[in-house]
C-alpha cells in the first residue's frame, strides 16, 4: 500500500504530456488550414454576373454614379495611354443628359481606328444599364492634329475649326440665315463674326479654332463673315485650312443690297454724301464708281469666279435673301440639306413680323420666346431718284445674267 501513491504521479503525468501534444498538433493543423483557405481565397475570387453589376449599380446613388464612378474610370483609363492629345466627347443623341450610359457588350473596351485618322475607345457594360438613362461618350485620339490635348469635362465636347462658314454677302440676309440655322440641334455657331480669313488671318488657326464653340460628335462648328466672299485672299485661304469647307453664300437683288449698305453707313456717318454722288463717277455721262465698295460687291459673278479657282460649285451654296423673307423655310430646308442634316427647322419655327417686313423666330436658339433681329436690321432706306435706280440695273444686268448661269439658278433681279 506504501508504493501506491508513488506508482499512480508518473501515469498521470504521462497522460496529460500526449494529451498537450495531440492538442497542439491539432491547433497547429487547424491554424494552417484555415491560412490555407485565406491564400486560396484571396488569389481566386468569386465571378461577379452582369445581373450582380446592374443591382450593384441601381441601389448606389445615381447622382454619384455619374459624377465620380465613371468619371474616374474614364480619367484612370485614359492616363494610362500613349503620348498624344487624349479628349473624349459626347454623343450628339447624348447632349441633353448629364451623365453616361456604357452600352455595348461585357467585353469593357472596343477600339476603333476610323477613316478619318482618329483612334475611338469605346467603354462598355452590360446594355442592361441603359435603363439608367445615361448615355455613352466616346475617348478619343485625334491623329491629325493632335490637339486640344485636353481632357473635356462631361457633356461640353471640343472646340473644332468650322466645316461650313457662311462667306458672303454683306447686307444680304447673312445675319438671318446665322439665327435661323441655330435653331437646328446639330449646329454650332459662333455669333459674332470673326474676320479670320480677312483681317486676322496672321493670328493663327488656333486662335481661330479658340474663337469656335465646343460641339459634339456629329454636330457642325459654323461661322459667318459677309466680307470672305469680296476678299481676294479669303479663298486659297480657307482652302488652306480644308477643302471640305462647305460655303453658304446669301446673295440679295445687287441694286437693293447697295442702298441698304448705304443705309447702314449713314447711320453711322450721318454727313456722308449721297447715294448718287457716290454711286457714279461721273453724273451727267452716267458712268458708274466700281470702285465704291457698295457697288462693287453686287458684281457677284466676278467675285465667284475668284472661289472657283479653289472649290467646286457643288461645294457652294447660294441661298436667296429675298426668298430667306418670303419663304424661310424653303430655303432652310435647301441649306439643311446642303450640310447633309435632317430637316428639323419647318414652317413651324417662323411667324411674319408685319411691324419689320420679315420673318421671325418662334422660339430662339435656347429660349422659349420668339426672336426677332435687332432694330438695326430692316432699317427703312432713304429715297433714291428712279434715274439712279434704272441705271444701275442696266449696270447689273449683264453680271446677273453671268451669275444665273454660274449658279444654274435665276434669282429673278432683273424683272
Amino acid at each position: 500500500m506504501a508504493f501506491s501513491p508513488v506508482l499512480a504521479d508518473p501515469l498521470s503525468r504521462s497522460i496529460f504530456k500526449k494529451f498537450a501534444v495531440m492538442l497542439c498538433s491539432l491547433l497547429t493543423s487547424l491554424y494552417f488550414l484555415h491560412s490555407l483557405t485565406d491564400r486560396c481565397g484571396s488569389t481566386m475570387p468569386s465571378p461577379v454576373r452582369a445581373s450582380d453589376q446592374v443591382a450593384g449599380l441601381l441601389a448606389s446613388d445615381l447622382h454619384d454614379l455619374r459624377a465620380v464612378r465613371r468619371k474616374r474610370l474614364l480619367q484612370k483609363w485614359i492616363s494610362k495611354q500613349p503620348g498624344g492629345a487624349v479628349y473624349y466627347e459626347t454623343d450628339r443623341q447624348a447632349s441633353r443628359y448629364e451623365g453616361a450610359v456604357f452600352t455595348g457588350s461585357e467585353s469593357g473596351v472596343r477600339e476603333d481606328h476610323g477613316g478619318d485618322g482618329a483612334l475611338r475607345v469605346e467603354l462598355s457594360l452590360p446594355r442592361s444599364v441603359s435603363n439608367l438613362d445615361i448615355l455613352a461618350r466616346e475617348s478619343r485620339v485625334d491623329a491629325r492634329t493632335g490637339s486640344p490635348g485636353k481632357l473635356s469635362p462631361l457633356g461640353e465636347g471640343t472646340k473644332k475649326l468650322p466645316q461650313a462658314i457662311i462667306i458672303g454677302v454683306k447686307k444680304g440676309g447673312t445675319r438671318a440665315l446665322l439665327e435661323f440655322l441655330r435653331v437646328h440641334p446639330d449646329i454650332r455657331a459662333v455669333g459674332a463674326e470673326p474676320h479670320f480669313f480677312d483681317r486676322n488671318y496672321d493670328n493663327g488657326l488656333e486662335w481661330y479654332r479658340e474663337l469656335m464653340p465646343k460641339t459634339l460628335e456629329g454636330q457642325i462648328t459654323m461661322e459667318k463673315t459677309p466680307s470672305y466672299f469680296v476678299t481676294r485672299e479669303a479663298p486659297a485661304r480657307i482652302s488652306a485650312m480644308s477643302r471640305d469647307t462647305k460655303l453658304i453664300v446669301v446673295v440679295r437683288d445687287p441694286v437693293t443690297r447697295a442702298i441698304s449698305d448705304y443705309t447702314q453707313t449713314l447711320s453711322k456717318k450721318p454727313d456722308i454724301p449721297s447715294f448718287e454722288s457716290l454711286t457714279f463717277k461721273n453724273r451727267t455721262t452716267g458712268l458708274i464708281d466700281t470702285s465704291w465698295s457698295a457697288v462693287q460687291i453686287g458684281i457677284y459673278a466676278k467675285h465667284l469666279d475668284n472661289w472657283l479657282q479653289y472649290f467646286p460649285m457643288g461645294q457652294i451654296l447660294f441661298v436667296s435673301g429675298e426668298r430667306l423673307i418670303s419663304d424661310p423655310a424653303g430655303e432652310l430646308g435647301r441649306v439643311q440639306d446642303f450640310l447633309g442634316l435632317k430637316r428639323i427647322i419647318t414652317d413651324k419655327h417662323f411667324y411674319f413680323n408685319q411691324t419689320k417686313g420679315f420673318p421671325c423666330l418662334k422660339k430662339a436658339e435656347g429660349s422659349s420666346k420668339p426672336h426677332c433681329l435687332g432694330k438695326t436690321k430692316g432699317r427703312t432706306h432713304p429715297n433714291i431718284h428712279p434715274e439712279v435706280v434704272q441705271r444701275l440695273r442696266e449696270f447689273y444686268r449683264p453680271f446677273n445674267m453671268k451669275f444665273y448661269q454660274m449658279t444654274g439658278r435665276i434669282f429673278g433681279w432683273d424683272d
